[in-house]
C-alpha cells in the first residue's frame, strides 16, 4: 500500500503552536510621547478585601455635566423633562446646572425652584468657577430652595498650573480657599433659614495632581468651611480625564480617605469619566476604597467619552442582590426620556438598556437559555412559589429582563447561527408549543435552510408562518394528500378501538375504516386502504391553554415509506389532534 503526500510535508503530528509562532510586533506609532502613569505607594491598601454591600450616595450630573457635553444643549422643556425622571427614579442630589454661565441656566434654576418642583428630600446643586461674581451670581439663583448645595471648583493638576494659570501651588490653593470663603459669605448674605445650605469642593483634574497637594488644597477649603456634626462638606475628587488603571484610581481614594483630617464630616465622592473605558469600574474600586458619593450620567452622557454611567453602576448592584435604591424597573421608558432630552441614541447592546443586551442569536446560548428557564419554572414548583419569587438563575442572562419592564420577546432571536434551542423557545413562548427534542431539530433544518437562503434574522412571525406551512395546513393555505373532515371512535366488545374518518384524498371524499389497540392503531390500519404503510416511532402531548375552550397539541414520529417525519395536530379533542398528527406527516411525506 502506498501513501501520497504533499510535497515537502512529512506524516507526523501536527506542528505545535508556540509563544514564538504567534509573536505581535511593533506597532511603529508614537509611544515615546506618553509618560507613565505615576503609581500611588501604598502596599498595606485594603481596598481589593472590601465588598459593596449597599448603595453608595448618587449625584445625577445630567443636568449639568451630560447638557454641556451636547451638540444641541437642552432646551428649558427638555431640561424639566430630564429633572422630573431623574425625580421619578428616585435621586436625592441632582446638578442642576452651571447658573453663571448664562441666562439659561440661571433661568431654568429660579423655575424649577419657584415652580416647587423640588420635592423638600431632593437636594439641587449648582457648579461655579472661584470669581466672586459668578459665586454671587450662583448664590442668588438659589434664593427660596429647600436643600440647595453650591459645588465649587478649581484646576490643581501641574499642567495647568504651569500651562493656564501661571502660578504657583500656592496660588492655586488660595484660589480654592477664597472661593470658598466667598461661598460662605454670599450663602449668609442672600439665603435665609429657609434653605438648607451645603458645600462641595472639587480639585478639577484630581488624577492629574500630585496627592499631597491634593490634600493640602482640599484641608485649606475645610479649615474655612469647618466641617463638624451636622455641617458635612463634599469633596470630590474627578477624574475629569480618565489616566489610569481603576486599580491605581482606587489607591488614589484609600491614599486620600486615610489622609484626610475631620474624615467623619467628609462626604468623599468621585466623578469618573470613560476616556479610557473603565469609569464603571472606577467608580465601583473608588467606592470600595473608601468614597462615599458617585457622580455620574444616565448612560454614560457627558464631556468626551462620556461620564460614568449611573444606570449601568445601579443595575450592576441590583444584579448582586444589593437595592439601587434607585428604580431602573421600566428601564425603556429611561432610555426614550434620556434619548429625547439629550438627542443621543442608545446603543443597541449599552448594558441593561440596549435593544440587543437580553438577546440571544447562538444556536448554544439559545439552547441554554431555554433550558434555563425550564428549571426555574420545575425548581418553582418543587417549592411551592411562583417564578417570580425563587432566584434567577437562567445561563447568559445576568438578570430577569421582566425586572426592568422587558418581556421575553426578544429574548431569542433567530438568524443563521441559531440552533434548535432558540427556534423551541421562540414556538413555547409565543404558541405554546413544546416540541420534542427530535422534533426540534427537524424543524431547526428548515428554518436554517431558510437563513441559509434569504440572510438576516427570522422574526418570530416568520417561524410561526414557516412552521404552520411545514406541519400545520390551514383553511388559508391547504396543501398534502389528505384533509380530515371528521372521525368517530368506538371500543368493540373485545376492547379494541374502531376508527371511522371522513376525508377528503386527492381531491375525492373518502370515507376510512380501521380498528385496533387504540384511535392511532386504528388509524393506521384505516390509511392502508389507500396504500399509505405508517409505523409510530414516537407520540407526545400536551395542553396548549386551560378552561372549557383548551386546545391540545399532539406530535407524532412516524416512519412512511422508508422516510422518518414528524406530524403536528392541534385540536380541542385530544384524539382529532393525534389523528391531525398522523396527517401531518403522511401529507409532508408526500410533499
Amino acid at each position: 500500500m502506498t501513501h501520497s503526500r504533499t510535497p515537502g510535508h512529512s506524516v507526523g503530528r501536527p506542528t505545535p503552536i508556540t509563544a514564538a509562532t504567534v509573536a505581535q510586533r511593533p506597532s511603529g506609532m508614537p509611544i515615546h510621547r506618553y509618560g507613565r502613569y505615576e503609581a500611588v505607594d501604598i502596599p498595606d491598601r485594603t481596598w481589593p478585601d472590601n465588598r459593596i454591600t449597599v448603595a453608595p450616595r448618587w449625584l445625577s450630573t445630567d443636568l449639568r455635566d451630560g447638557n454641556q457635553a451636547l451638540i444641541d444643549p437642552m432646551s428649558p422643556a427638555r431640561k424639566r423633562e430630564m429633572f422630573d425622571l431623574l425625580v421619578r427614579m428616585g435621586y436625592k442630589e441632582i446638578e442642576v446646572g452651571f447658573p453663571s454661565s448664562g441666562q439659561t441656566d440661571f433661568d431654568f434654576v429660579r423655575s424649577i425652584i419657584e415652580e416647587d418642583a423640588i420635592p423638600e428630600d431632593v437636594t439641587i446643586s449648582v457648579l461655579t468657577q472661584a470669581r466672586e461674581e459668578l459665586i454671587e451670581r450662583t448664590v442668588e439663583s438659589l434664593r427660596g430652595a429647600h436643600r440647595a448645595t453650591v459645588h465649587l471648583y478649581n484646576a490643581t493638576a501641574p499642567v495647568f498650573r504651569r500651562v493656564v494659570f501661571r502660578g504657583s501651588r500656592d496660588q492655586v490653593k488660595q484660589i480654592a480657599v477664597d472661593g470658598t470663603r466667598l461661598v460662605v459669605e454670599y450663602a449668609e448674605k442672600i439665603l435665609d433659614d429657609r434653605t438648607a445650605f451645603g458645600y462641595q469642593y472639587s480639585p478639577e483634574i484630581f488624577t492629574d495632581t500630585e496627592l499631597d497637594f491634593a490634600l493640602e488644597v482640599c484641608e485649606g477649603v475645610m479649615d474655612v468651611w469647618q466641617p463638624e456634626e451636622g455641617r458635612e462638606i463634599i469633596l470630590n475628587l474627578p477624574a475629569t480625564v480618565e489616566r489610569s488603571t481603576p486599580s491605581t484610581h482606587a489607591d488614589r481614594f484609600e491614599w486620600m480617605s486615610r489622609h484626610l483630617s475631620r474624615r467623619e464630616h467628609v462626604c468623599l465622592s468621585v466623578h469618573p469619566h470613560n476616556d479610557r473605558g473603565t469609569a464603571v469600574a472606577a467608580a465601583e474600586l473608588a467606592i470600595m476604597a473608601g468614597a462615599d458619593r458617585i457622580e455620574g450620567c444616565l448612560f454614560g452622557q457627558g464631556e468626551r467619552t462620556g461620564n460614568v454611567d449611573l444606570v449601568t453602576l445601579g443595575m450592576n448592584l441590583f444584579s448582586q442582590g444589593v437595592d439601587p435604591q434607585i428604580d431602573f424597573s421600566q428601564i425603556d421608558e429611561i432610555r426614550r426620556t434620556a434619548e429625547y432630552c439629550n438627542q443621543m441614541e442608545i446603543h443597541p447592546r449599552h448594558p441593561y438598556a440596549g435593544d440587543l443586551v437580553y438577546t440571544a442569536f447562538s444556536g448554544s446560548h439559545q439552547d441554554a437559555i431555554k433550558k434555563g428557564f425550564e428549571a426555574m419554572e420545575a425548581r418553582a414548583a418543587e417549592q411551592g412559589k411562583a417564578v417570580d419569587d425563587v432566584e434567577w438563575e437562567v445561563p447568559y442572562l445576568p438578570i430577569d429582563p421582566k425586572d426592568v419592564g422587558r418581556s421575553y420577546e426578544a429574548v431569542i432571536r433567530v438568524n443563521s447561527q441559531s440552533g434548535k434551542g432558540g427556534i423551541a423557545y421562540v414556538l413555547k413562548n409565543d404558541h405554546n408549543l413544546d416540541l420534542p427534542r427530535r422534533m426540534q431539530i427537524e424543524f431547526s433544518r428548515t428554518i436554517q435552510a431558510k437563513t441559509d437562503a434569504e440572510g438576516g434574522e427570522v422574526t418570530p412571525a416568520q417561524i410561526w408562518s414557516v412552521f404552520q406551512d411545514e406541519y400545520l395546513p390551514t383553511d388559508d393555505n391547504q396543501w398534502g394528500r389528505i384533509s380530515l373532515r371528521s372521525a368517530q371512535t368506538s371500543t368493540t366488545t373485545e376492547g379494541t378501538d374502531a376508527l371511522t374518518v371522513e376525508a377528503v384524498v386527492d381531491g375525492a371524499e373518502v370515507v376510512l375504516t380501521g380498528s385496533g389497540n387504540g384511535p392511532l392503531a386504528a388509524f393506521f390500519e384505516a390509511l392502508g386502504a389507500i396504500d399509505v404503510d405508517v409505523r409510530l416511532l414516537d407520540y407526545s402531548e400536551h395542553t396548549l391553554s386551560e378552561g372549557a375552550a383548551a386546545q391540545a397539541a399532539a406530535y407524532i414520529e412516524c416512519a412512511i415509506d422508508g422516510k422518518v417525519l414528524w406530524g403536528v395536530g392541534i385540536d380541542a379533542n385530544i384524539v382529532r389532534a393525534s389523528l391531525k398528527a398522523v396527517v401531518s406527516a403522511v401529507n409532508r411525506a408526500r410533499r
